[in-house]
């Protein structure tokens, strides 16, 4: 297995209310996102959203998160939590999103693994399995933030998995 940088977006002065790859080569097995994120929102967190191919249509799935102090929860709400301007300053949340088989002509499943960083009670481990039922390969993809901008120094870094030579993606 081979991982390589297809690109690394870091967020400017003035913040963005989005994240984009754009003109994403079908030539990899998999692709892989890693998040390091945090929202101008006035709250203690913020989510942002997927979109594949400028879509956000036709998207699925399940998510499980805890908020600390709270409790466990489940439902099909797709937006990934960040922490935002309330929460613990100058403190960003993580996460990885992992898109197997993107360029098949079947339906795309992929997996998120997030949380949202926080010196209190409301930081938030997150994970989601979705699919996204659309046979187009992914060639953008694109993380919105939904109520707020993200901040100056966040950054998303995408990778291009390429199978070993017996044809099998292994990730450890």
């Amino acid at each position: 297995m081979s991982m390589t940088v297809i690109e690394h977006i870091e967020v400017g002065s003035g913040g963005a209310a989005s994240i984009v790859f754009d003109l994403i080569p079908a030539t990899y097995t998999d692709l892989f996102i890693k998040v390091s994120a945090r929202s101008t929102r006035a709250d203690v967190q913020d989510w942002y959203q997927l979109k594949f191919n400028t879509s956000s249509a036709s998207f699925s799935g399940r998510n499980l998160y805890a908020v600390v102090g709270t409790g466990v929860f489940s439902n099909t709400n797709l937006q990934i939590f960040i922490p935002s301007a309330n929460s613990t300053s100058n403190t960003f949340g993580n996460g990885s999103i992992y898109l197997p088989n993107y360029a098949s002509s079947a339906n795309k499943s992929f997996s998120v693994d997030s949380v949202t960083e926080n010196n209190a009670t409301s930081a938030i481990p997150y994970l989601l399995a979705g699919l996204w039922s659309n046979t187009s390969a992914i060639n953008e993809i694109e993380l919105d933030c939904i109520n707020g901008n993200f901040v100056e120094f966040s950054s998303a870094t995408l990778y291009g998995i390429t199978a070993g030579s017996d044809g099998v993606t292994s990730v450890s």
